[in-house]
């Protein structure tokens, strides 16, 4: 048994191929706009990936939370493994952070093509790359909601094979996200992102609220009541936007937890083993879906 970040897990329960994959740089060249060479500077891939089972798994690409200036091993490491024992094959995204002097589009630009090269390696990584979605935890959580308002089909033309995959994620699983820059914003992560004094223009387009349309796909969206750090109202809003557009959700609000809470039911206490029912309620939605099998 071991911990991550207070949280409690079953070494021998899981259900992992093997221990994870190598992280794999998403720019194996450098980004384009990299300000360095620097651990800080290479956004990776972490695959942590199912037995293998008669058909591909479907993937989900994690994005750890941290307010855009840290990343959150438990939203991260934490709940690839989980996917992992349960089927789904959990990829963990290592994006470039406020922190390290990097801003909107910089973000954004690591989860699209961490979408694109977790579908280059469907083969290889026996997925599926029809059920590949996105999942994000607060500022994380933003980050997945921009993908899955961000998105495009891929360049057919570029000599780059990654490239040419598209960025959209087939659904989204956003954790007590940072949806909004505007009132009920999380303060820390805005700033991370846009900086101090970001365009109107540009608050409007990161508030992904306001982003949804009939193309967004369907989404997990949960929070909790008790969340004091990012408000309930960023889930509400999200969820009422793609009411608005005609797209499928399903929406959990639990009254107790604070924020950050990952798989347990609060940091502190975790009984060995033991998630909190949004954990449960995901599953039952990925099979309803048909997103696992």
């Amino acid at each position: 048994m071991h911990t991550i970040c207070g949280l409690l897990f079953l070494t021998s329960a899981f259900s992992l191929s093997a221990a994870p994959l190598p992280a794999i740089p998403l720019y194996p060249d450098g980004a384009a706009d990299a300000l360095g060479k620097a651990d800080k500077d290479i956004p990776t891939l972490t695959a942590y990936l199912p037995k293998a089972g008669s058909a591909p798994s479907s993937a989900i690409l994690v994005c750890p939370g941290g307010g855009y200036g840290g990343l959150a091993s438990h939203e991260g490491e934490g709940y690839a493994v989980w996917l992992a024992e349960h089927g789904v094959a959990g990829v963990v995204l290592k994006y470039r952070l406020g922190s390290g002097g990097y801003r909107h589009p910089s973000m954004l630009n690591d989860a699209a093509r961490g979408m694109r090269l977790l579908r280059s390696k469907a083969a290889e990584w026996k997925i599926n790359p029809k059920r590949v979605g996105v999942m994000g935890s607060s500022a994380g959580g933003h980050l997945a909601s921009t993908l899955l308002t961000h998105f495009d089909s891929g360049k057919a033309d570029a000599s780059d094979p990654v490239e040419k995959q598209s960025s959209r994620p087939d659904f989204g699983i956003l954790c007590y996200a940072v949806i909004t820059m505007v009132a009920n914003t999380h303060g820390g992560s805005k700033n991370n992102l846009l900086g101090p004094n970001p365009s109107a223009e540009l608050v409007d387009l990161l508030s992904n609220e306001k982003q949804v349309t009939k193309n967004t796909p369907p989404c997990f969206i949960w929070h909790t009541w008790e969340d004091n750090a990012v408000k309930v109202e960023n889930s509400l809003e999200f969820a009422a936007a793609m009411r608005r557009a005609g797209v499928p959700f399903d929406l959990h609000v639990y009254q107790k937890g604070p924020h950050g809470i990952g798989l347990s039911f609060g940091k502190n206490g975790a009984a060995p083993g033991q998630v909190h029912p949004w954990a449960t309620d995901l599953l039952v939605w990925l099979r309803q879906n048909q997103w696992t099998e």
